[in-house]
Order: structure tokens, then C-alpha cells, then sequence
């Protein structure tokens, strides 16, 4: 990505210095050799693996990541190098400065593995509750699940802030976390909601011998004000038709457990908050089954329209009105038989699903080429270009048909059906 190491190295000490940051770097084989060479080898040194003991020999013993104690020992004995070290007999080493002294050199020069504990920036939107006694029962877990949410969602009422996502974890004895996520449509901070939507999930936590801390992070955090959305009409008589989606078909043929609490709001028609019941469906079917589509600013008709989540606001323009687009598009584009005047006009007659239709009115064509920025220029072949026609045959119904390829083309053009009007 940087044509190599040495550019990397170079582009992430820039990036660093215009912040004003100063820094010294080195890539090495192994974290202790890069870690050594960092702080007391020149800077940003490159050594391939393999090459460690070389470049590490003549760096002081400090480079090794020792304790102060340790040090001092090394430095009272006259060794002022790590190439002393290696030199000596390794059981006399051994004995002399005992285990931790042998594996930070092993680590530095690539002899013994090292798990890396990454540095984490620490989450402002966190909270937690420790227990004097392990607790385990289902409804403590809920308990304390409701009081966890009541102290984040407070600190986040307060800033005038909303997360997305909510990550609860239970702390076992055995040093085990059990953790669960929920996400919101739309950044929230009400503590029953957040709740409530853990409580489906409290059923599958296995709290062991005893559960002692429980953590709740919000994530995903942004500025929200007071504004509530609600359905605008009851249930029964139509509801909104954003919120599109369909349930995945199981794996291994084992049918989804029946959901805890109920989808649908209670008889009688009342209102209900749209954001949290688009909340529970999707924490109940998974994000890849609740959707909405958006319009994408895109001239292919495969791809004038993404998937977004049900309630995030819109961010493209739609489609332009001098273009419009059928409401129903097929997957796959239906082959047709037409009969159409050479070279360009429209069809006067075409049979679609073995019926006969003529062509009343038409209107077109509209030519769509390949997108040459996603293949190189000189590959472009304009016999693939589409032409795109409305028509409209004698019943009213319409019609997107286009005509794939030109009649001078080596290959004859062919004619299909993309979508429908109304």
C-alpha cells in the first residue's frame, strides 16, 4: 500500500510530526526487537527477520525490557551490551539472572512467542457495578441489567447524547465475560428501552459459578435532541412501508426460538414509537434482515439503489425526475420477443410470459453505457450498451423494456424486460 516498509514507516512519522507528536520508529521481526530498537537502535530501523541478533547485539541491556532490579544486577557485572549477554553459557545465565531475564531476550531475538496487549482508549460512555456477593439468578441478572442502563443513559441524558449500540457484559468468577450487543435505529437514551431489549438475551448467559461485575458501553455515541417519531396511523389500518426486509431461511432446518416479548403492539390500535419497535425487530431477526432502500446516484439500474439501516436519515438527492424508474425492477432482466423499426425506435409489439402485447405509446430510448471507471477505458465495448424504453401497451400497463447491443454490432441485438411501472 506504501511501496514498502520504508515508506510506510516514513508516511505514519509525517502523519505524527504534523501533529506535533515526536516519535521514533523501527520494524522488526519480533515486538521485543522493534520495541528495543525504537528506543535505543537508530531510528527508524528496518531489521528482517532473522536479522534480530545482529542489530540487537550491540544495544545496551536496557533494550531488553528489564526491571530496575534486574538492570542494576547486569550493570554491576560489567555487561554493557546484549551481544555480552548472548555470549554467555546459557545455563550459567540461567542461574545467574533467572527466567525473566532469559525470556525478554528470547522474545527480543524471536526465540519465544509474546501476546501483544493493545492499548484501548478508554470509553467515556461506560459504567459499572460490582457486587459484594456473586449473583446468578435470572432476575438479579435483569435487575441489574435495568439499574446499569438507568446509570449510562443518565450520564448521557445529561451531555444531550444518544448511542447506537450497547454492549452488556457479565463478569464471571472464573474470569470468563458474557457479553451481548443490541443496536438502536436511532441514537437513544432511554434506560427501560435499552433494557428491555436485554432481556431476551439474559436467557442465554451462562453465569457459571457467579457473576461479580457487570459492565455496560455505549457506542456509536452522537448529539440527539428531543424529537420523537410515532406512527402515524394505527396498526390495522397501514403503517409505514420504509422498513423493508424478510427472515433468512434457518441453517441445519432448526426453526428460531419463539421471541420473548411480543412484535406487535397491543390490540386496540394504539401508538407506538417507531424507532423502538424497529429496534426490537432487528435485534430479533439480526441487521441484514431489517432494512430500507435508499436511491444511490447511479446510472446502472442494478445499482440505483443500497440497503440502509431503517431509520438513518437520507443522504442521496433520489433519482432525477426527467429519469424516473420503475417501482418494481427484476432481479434478472426477462427476455422478450419485439417486433421495433431499425435502428432506434421503439417496440411496436412484444411477447413477455407467452402473451402478445402492442405498443400504445413509447417513449426513448434512454442509452446506458458501461461505467468505464470500473474497468479500464480501452476494454469499453460499446455493442454492450443498453437502451432503455417506456412503453405503455393497449391495457395501460408500462413497461421497461431495453434492447441490449446495436443491430451493427458482429452480434444481433437482444431485447429484455427490467421492470414495471405501477
Amino acid at each position: 500500500l506504501w511501496g514498502g516498509e520504508a515508506a510506510m514507516i516514513d508516511d505514519l512519522a509525517a502523519r505524527l510530526s504534523r501533529n506535533a507528536i515526536p516519535v521514533r520508529a523501527a520494524i522488526a521481526g519480533s515486538p521485543g526487537a522493534a520495541w528495543a530498537l525504537a528506543h535505543f537502535g537508530p531510528d527508524r530501523a528496518i531489521a528482517p527477520p532473522g536479522t534480530e541478533k545482529a542489530w540487537l547485539s550491540p544495544l545496551p541491556p536496557a533494550a531488553l525490557r528489564l526491571s530496575g532490579e534486574d538492570a542494576a544486577q547486569i550493570a554491576r557485572l560489567g555487561l554493557r551490551s546484549i551481544g555480552a549477554l548472548i555470549a554467555l553459557p546459557r545455563a550459567a545465565f540461567g542461574r545467574r539472572f533467572g527466567p525473566e531475564v532469559m525470556r525478554r531476550l528470547d522474545q527480543a531475538l524471536g526465540g519465544a512467542g509474546e501476546a501483544l496487549a493493545y492499548r484501548r482508549p478508554p470509553s467515556p460512555w461506560f459504567a459499572r457495578l460490582a457486587f459484594a456477593e456473586p449473583i446468578s439468578v435470572p432476575e438479579d441478572l435483569a435487575r441489574v441489567t435495568g439499574d446499569i442502563a438507568a446509570l449510562l443513559c443518565q450520564r448521557l441524558a445529561a451531555a444531550g447524547r444518544g448511542g447506537r449500540r450497547f454492549e452488556l457484559a457479565f463478569h464471571r468468577l472464573d474470569g470468563l465475560a458474557e457479553r451481548r450487543v443490541i443496536g438502536l435505529a436511532l441514537p437513544g437514551r432511554d434506560a427501560s428501552a435499552v433494557a428491555r431489549l436485554f432481556f431476551p438475551l439474559l436467557e442465554t448467559v451462562d453465569p457459571g459459578f457467579g457473576v461479580e461485575v457487570v459492565t455496560l458501553e455505549a457506542r456509536e455515541v452522537e448529539a440527539v435532541g428531543s424529537r420523537q417519531q410515532h406512527f402515524s396511523s394505527p396498526f390495522g389500518g397501514g403503517g409505514p412501508r420504509s422498513c423493508g426486509g424478510g427472515r433468512n431461511p434457518p441453517a441445519s432446518g432448526l426453526q428460531p426460538p419463539t421471541p420473548a416479548l411480543p412484535v406487535l403492539p397491543p390490540e386496540g390500535g394504539e401508538m407506538m414509537e417507531l424507532a423502538p419497535f424497529v429496534d426490537r425487530l432487528v435485534n430479533r431477526l439480526g441487521e441484514t434482515v431489517v432494512w430500507r432502500d435508499e436511491a444511490f446516484p447511479s446510472h446502472a439500474p442494478e445499482r440505483a439503489a443500497r440497503r440502509r439501516r431503517p431509520l438513518a436519515p437520507t443522504a442521496s438527492r433520489g433519482w432525477e425526475p426527467e429519469r424516473p424508474r420503475p417501482l418494481r425492477l427484476f432481479r434478472r432482466p426477462e427476455p422478450i420477443e419485439v417486433v421495433a423499426p431499425v435502428p432506434d425506435d421503439p417496440p411496436v409489439l412484444f411477447h413477455w410470459r407467452g402473451k402478445a402485447r402492442r405498443v400504445r405509446r413509447a417513449e426513448g430510448p434512454e442509452r446506458l453505457a458501461q461505467e468505464w471507471w470500473r474497468r479500464p477505458f480501452e476494454t469499453a465495448d460499446p455493442a454492450a450498451a443498453r437502451d432503455y424504453y417506456q412503453v405503455e401497451d393497449e391495457t395501460g400497463a408500462r413497461f421497461w423494456l431495453f434492447r441490449a447491443g446495436l443491430y451493427d454490432a458482429p452480434e444481433p441485438p437482444k431485447w429484455w424486460l427490467h421492470g414495471l411501472f405501477g
